[in-house]
């Protein structure tokens, strides 16, 4: 993956981050960065920089990255990671229509609070193939959260352009998983509700 592109990456969450996400990331990278280091920090950017020395995050592993912005409560930033790593795996989200991309991270979001191991059946159903999902389960091996969000990006990378919010739903009330596809649904419904 491209660094110039990681970087912006990295940059754009920095801009995002207000003085109280600083400091919970700050606290949470105490064990791997050293008190001392962190006192001097004073931007996101200079964090991320010190966890790149360390070997911590990279153009090809944001997982860590990742997973502190998630107990910082940042999904949205997560959003920031998702997009960053379709665009450097060549998956042509940015074709995709931005209303159609919101609505998508929202049924990703819902998914990923209710599906649970449930995910496997799902990704049979969206077409994923028995090693991708093996692949999805080892690369994610302790985070279910991750293996779902995972399905999603693998799921638009095989349907490209053509993705649609409407197929997650049909695939969820396939497995009757129709709880989550309500929901998913009702919280679709409140975007659209101005």
């Amino acid at each position: 993956m491209d660094k110039s592109e990681f970087r912006a990456m990295l940059l754009a969450i920095s801009d995002k981050l207000d003085k109280g996400n600083l400091d919970s990331l700050k606290f949470l990278c105490k064990e791997n960065i050293g008190r001392k280091k962190l006192e001097n920090i004073n931007k996101g950017i200079d964090l991320f920089e010190c966890l790149i020395e360390k070997a911590e995050i990279g153009p090809d592993n944001t997982e860590v990255l990742r997973r502190l912005l998630d107990h910082i409560g940042q999904k949205v930033l997560v959003h920031i990671i998702d997009n960053y790593e379709r665009q450097a795996t060549g998956s042509p989200a940015d074709l995709l229509d931005a209303k159609e991309q919101e609505k998508i991270n929202i049924a990703t979001e819902v998914m990923v609070a209710q599906l649970g191991t449930r995910w496997l059946q799902v990704g049979r159903k969206l077409g994923l193939t028995t090693p991708k999902i093996e692949g999805i389960k080892e690369k994610h091996r302790y985070d279910l959260e991750e293996q779902v969000r995972e399905l999603v990006t693998e799921w638009m990378k095989i349907r490209k352009d053509k993705a649609r919010v409407q197929e997650l739903i049909q695939a969820l009330r396939d497995c009757r998983q129709n709880l989550t596809a309500d929901l998913v649904e009702k919280k679709l419904q409140e975007l659209d509700t101005p």
